[in-house]
């Protein structure tokens, strides 16, 4: 029997490692492999990061989906693609936190149309620019070339192929050391230097689109409207935790519970009378 169980324990290391060779993490759950460290307040726990699409008129979720990213990130263009299968028009307006801001993931859905109200890290944190925050200076995108707010030209220098940042630089460090505002603008001896991302644009764009007072009113609501299930479930029923091991169960739990608080809300939107003929008519 000890040779048996050594044996079976040889076998779950020598799965683990292989599962490390062919995706590269530094670490595996051996106990359920789909699942992945992820940090909160409670601490670092093997989680699923549960993702919720709500309808704003009726605070119904729409799709509910737990995913292994231990981030929002790349999250934002999946989510509202799958919620737009279900219901039978594209939404008009999708909004979400700070953690979904990757412009990539922004721009995919509101090329479809629909307009993205999503804050950068900076609105989101309420970050106060400086005079001489990149804000501040101007692209030429004729010449390829930035101007700060004393009107001196940085020329580009490096591409970063990994990500698609272009670094751009004073022509002269000198320049820099005999300006008024050296010490504030830089401190560097080389100068200042400013980095433009990919899509540096289309982040921009998105940035004015939801400082509009119109997307402001739309964004006020996402708290009431995503956040209210996730609160309820979580501290009025206490369903801190996956019962289940593996994505499959988990993705069955979640959408039990979705169900359930659905039933809830159509109650009390419709009341019981007419929910239960509206249900057996379908």
């Amino acid at each position: 029997k000890e040779l048996g169980r050594a044996e079976k324990r040889k076998q779950k290391i020598e799965n683990a490692l292989k599962e490390i060779n062919a995706t590269g993490k530094n670490k595996v759950n051996a106990t359920d492999p789909e699942c992945a460290i992820m940090r909160s307040i409670q601490g670092s726990h093997a989680s699923y990061n549960a993702q919720m699409v709500v309808d704003d008129k009726h605070r119904l979720i729409v799709h509910a989906e737990p995913v292994s990213d231990p981030n929002d990130r790349n999250q934002f263009a999946r989510q509202i693609d799958q919620a737009n299968k279900i219901l039978a028009t594209p939404c008009e307006a999708a909004c979400a936190d700070a953690g979904y801001a990757d412009t990539d993931e922004l721009e995919t859905i509101n090329g479809q149309g629909i307009k993205v109200i999503v804050p950068s890290q900076r609105q989101a944190q309420r970050e106060e620019e400086g005079p001489f925050s990149k804000s501040h200076f101007t692209y030429d995108q004729e010449h390829d070339c930035y101007y700060c707010p004393e009107g001196n030209r940085l020329t580009f220098r490096s591409l970063y192929r990994k990500n698609g940042k272009r670094t751009y630089k004073i022509e002269r460090s000198s320049i820099c050391r005999s300006c008024s505002n050296f010490g504030q603008c830089t401190r560097s001896k080389e100068g200042r230097k400013v980095v433009r991302l990919k899509n540096e644009e289309v982040k921009q764009r998105l940035e004015a689109q939801y400082a509009e007072p119109a997307s402001q009113e739309i964004y006020k609501k996402r708290k009431t409207a995503v956040e209210h299930p996730f609160g309820h479930l979580k501290r009025n029923l206490k369903v801190t935790s996956f019962l289940l091991r593996g994505l499959a169960g988990v993705r069955a739990e979640l959408s039990i519970l979705a169900t359930c608080f659905n039933l809830i809300r159509v109650i009390n939107i419709l009341g019981a009378a007419r929910l239960i003929p509206t249900l057996q008519a379908i």
